[in-house]
C-alpha cells in the first residue's frame, strides 16, 4: 500500500512498478557507493601504513647512528663565566653609586630660596601673605633635612605649623575689610 503515497520522478502510468524500480535503483546506487568507499578505505590504510614504515625506517637508522644534527653547546662554560663577569661588574657600579656624594648643597639651595623670598617681597606691591606661610614650611623642612633623626616630630609640626598659618591668613583678611564691606588697601 506505500505505493499510493509514493511521488515517482518520472512520469509512469503505475506508481507500484515505478516505485519498485526506483528502489532497485537506489539500492544498485548504495551498493556502487559503498565498494567505493571501501575501495577508497584500503588505499588510503595501505598508503598510511607505508608511511609509517618508512618514518620506522628513518627512526630506527637515527637510532643506529648518531643521526646527522650536533645539538651540544660547547659554550656553556663561556656563558656562565660571562654571566659572573656581568654580575661582579654590575656589583662594582651599584657600590660606587652609593659611596657617590652629591654636588649640591641642600643648604645652599635653602639660603638662595630665602634671598628669593625676601627679594619678591621687597618687590612686590601687595605682601603676600601665601609666600610667609611657605618661608615657614620651608624652614621647617630644611631642619628635618638637616637632622634626620627627626623625622616623626618634623612631620606633626609640619601641619601643625600649617593650620596655624592657615588661621592667622583667615583672621588677617577678615580683619582688613572695613565697615563698608570693602577690603582696606
Amino acid at each position: 500500500m506505500q505505493h499510493l503515497l509514493y511521488q515517482p520522478l518520472l512520469l509512469n502510468g503505475n506508481k507500484y512498478l515505478q516505485q519498485k524500480w526506483d528502489k532497485a535503483s537506489y539500492e544498485m546506487h548504495l551498493r556502487k557507493v559503498s565498494e567505493s568507499c571501501f575501495d577508497f578505505q584500503e588505499q588510503s590504510m595501505s598508503k598510511i601504513q607505508r608511511e609509517n614504515n618508512m618514518l620506522l625506517e628513518k627512526i630506527s637508522h637515527i637510532m643506529r647512528t648518531t643521526g646527522r644534527i650536533d645539538n651540544r653547546n660547547d659554550y656553556e662554560d663561556k656563558r656562565y663565566s660571562e654571566l659572573l663577569r656581568i654580575t661582579k661588574d654590575n656589583q662594582l657600579i651599584l657600590l660606587r653609586l652609593t659611596q657617590c656624594q652629591p654636588h649640591y648643597s641642600i643648604k645652599d639651595w635653602h639660603e638662595d630660596w630665602l634671598k628669593t623670598i625676601k627679594l619678591m617681597e621687597s618687590i612686590a606691591r601687595y605682601p603676600r601673605r601665601a609666600i610667609g606661610r611657605s618661608y615657614s614650611k620651608h624652614n621647617t623642612l630644611l631642619k628635618c633635612i638637616l637632622k634626620p633623626q627627626c623625622s616623626q616630630k618634623c612631620d606633626s609640626s609640619n601641619t601643625e605649623t600649617e593650620e596655624k598659618d592657615s588661621l592667622r591668613a583667615e583672621q588677617s583678611s577678615h580683619s582688613s575689610i572695613t565697615h563698608n564691606g570693602k577690603r582696606g588697601v
